[in-house]
């Protein structure tokens, strides 16, 4: 078992002063998840956090670990770990073994218990995968672990409620009766759907039928824990399973009821699905593995339902087709709201209506000019147009479409990497025309231009020689010369060089 040393040493330690200590909770369930993976999988699925739990009071795990710290009301001691040159390089929480009692608020326990028993402590715990605690014992021997079974010596392995079968059956159970654990900690509703994302595990039926049971129960907990555990679903890589899990067990209409004001709602003839439908198909289908756009790829459409209204249309049977007019402006505000109720900070808040506000714009290969797309960067930001033809393709397949990416995305792609590069600019000169004004002495005026553009057309074909020394000395020269013949010269080398880039781009992005 790939325990850390300075994990083992703490153990150790408080084993030494005559108390019990165990690494427990997560720690234990992803380190028996490593030991059943192949050896190829085990490193990505080790702990990342280490807890350990004992039966020390806080005062006495001080006395043991002086440099610790203890600041809260649930017994846990935080224990720096040092590098070699005396930095930080970890912190281990300890937590005093506890019970807990009453949840008047369904949020926090009205009263904490310290505890001499193990069993206490695991009992107060959410899932049974997350209920299991674990110690080196001596002599340490190898641990072989086959089909959910401990052998060998080297580790105890405490487990109360079948945490090891449920890790191999994949699933996600409540401890005790889930009503009650779900009572306890509202949030914990959500916890489940967020492992049961992260691990590719399912929801014990009697643990869903609780959360569907107790769903309104969120509403007692703080906007800033609802949204950590929605962004944390949102990082996983079945975000839109997680999402529908949340929406068939009432808990989406407490959390963003805005999105599920779309169940129902019919689009126009361009969508074959209602505007729930295509919200969460767009997140399945958003190529962005970035938590925010995939957040902007389900909230693009979030206003249809209030923007709905028809207009004539003979074309159609019943005469009347649907339009939703603004609903990109009117979507922007809304997500704001949402993203501000949900305490996002202002960053994610800016960059998510930017994208939502901005999803519709308009693009034609035809009528596309290098500074037409220049205009579209400088609207919404150079870092967000990929993120927002990322959000288009999103939007294509979450609306039926088979082709995700047509010709006119793969066209912007191309101009945006050539607006961008912009390969053949003076601009890539060690020298600029400040420079030759300081050094030649002449005023501004259309022979600085020329120079620069023979200079570009020289290091064009040699960029040894853009190098400001020879630069200088080279327009010292040009300025005595007259420019006319070499202007053209000029123009036409870095006309040929742009046609060649550009064939090269095309080529790139398949737009030939």
């Amino acid at each position: 078992m790939n325990i850390p040393g300075y994990v083992q040493e703490i153990t150790e330690k408080l084993e030494k002063a005559d108390f019990q200590a165990y690494i427990v909770g997560g720690c234990v369930r992803d380190l028996l998840m490593a030991s059943y993976a192949k050896a190829s999988e085990a490193k990505g699925k080790m702990p990342k956090d280490w807890d350990i739990t004992t039966n020390a009071r806080p005062e006495e795990i001080l006395k043991v670990f002086v440099q610790g710290k203890y600041e809260n009301n649930f017994g846990t001691v935080l224990v720096p770990v040092k590098d070699k040159d005396g930095k930080t390089e970890d912190v281990i929480e300890i937590t005093t073994y506890r019970s807990e009692q009453g949840y008047s608020d369904r949020r926090h326990p009205d009263e904490i218990k310290f505890e001499d028993s193990l069993d206490k402590d695991l009992e107060r715990r959410d899932f049974t995968i997350n209920a299991m605690a674990m110690k080196m014992t001596s002599p340490p021997t190898p641990l072989l672990i086959r089909r959910g079974e401990l052998k060998g010596r080297g580790i105890e392995l405490v487990d109360l409620f079948g945490g090891q079968k449920d890790l191999e059956k994949k699933i996600i159970r409540a401890v005790g009766d889930p009503a009650d654990r779900f009572k306890e900690d509202a949030l914990r509703m959500m916890r489940a759907i967020r492992l049961s994302c992260q691990l590719s595990f399912s929801i014990e039926p009697k643990t869903e039928r609780a959360i569907k049971k107790m769903a309104g129960g969120i509403k007692f907990v703080s906007n800033e824990r609802v949204r950590d555990e929605f962004v944390k679903i949102l990082e996983t890589e079945k975000a839109y399973e997680g999402v529908m899990t949340l929406h068939e067990n009432k808990l989406l209409q407490y959390i963003i009821p805005e999105v599920t004001r779309g169940v129902g709602v019919a689009q126009n003839h361009h969508h074959v699905y209602t505007v729930f439908k295509h919200s969460v198909l767009s997140l399945k289908y958003c190529p962005n593995k970035n938590w925010q756009v995939k957040l902007a790829a389900m909230l693009h459409d979030i206003a249809k339902p209030q923007t709905k209204k028809f207009r004539s249309d003979p074309s159609t049977n019943s005469g009347q087709v649907a339009t939703f007019y603004n609903h990109d402006i009117v979507g922007a505000k809304v997500v704001k709201k949402i993203m501000q109720r949900l305490k996002f900070s202002n960053d994610d808040i800016s960059r998510v209506t930017n994208l939502v506000r901005n999803h519709m714009f308009y693009y034609n290969v035809d009528e596309v000019t290098a500074s037409s797309v220049r205009r579209l960067i400088k609207k919404v930001g150079e870092g967000n147009l990929a993120d927002l033809i990322d959000i288009r393709v999103a939007d294509r397949l979450g609306s039926g479409v088979p082709k995700a990416k047509p010709y006119k995305l793969r066209h912007l792609e191309y101009m945006m990497e050539k607006v961008q590069k912009d390969p053949v600019s003076a601009k890539m000169l060690k020298i600029n025309g400040d420079d030759l004004i300081k050094f030649l002495k002449i005023t501004p005026g259309p022979k600085i231009g020329a120079i620069l553009d023979v200079l570009l057309s020289e290091v064009i074909e040699d960029s040894k020689l853009n190098d400001k020394k020879y630069l200088e000395k080279r327009s010292k020269e040009l300025n005595k010369m007259d420019l006319d013949e070499l202007r053209k010269k000029a123009k036409g080398k870095i006309e040929e060089k742009k046609m060649e880039d550009d064939e090269e781009l095309k080529g790139e992005f398949w737009v030939k």
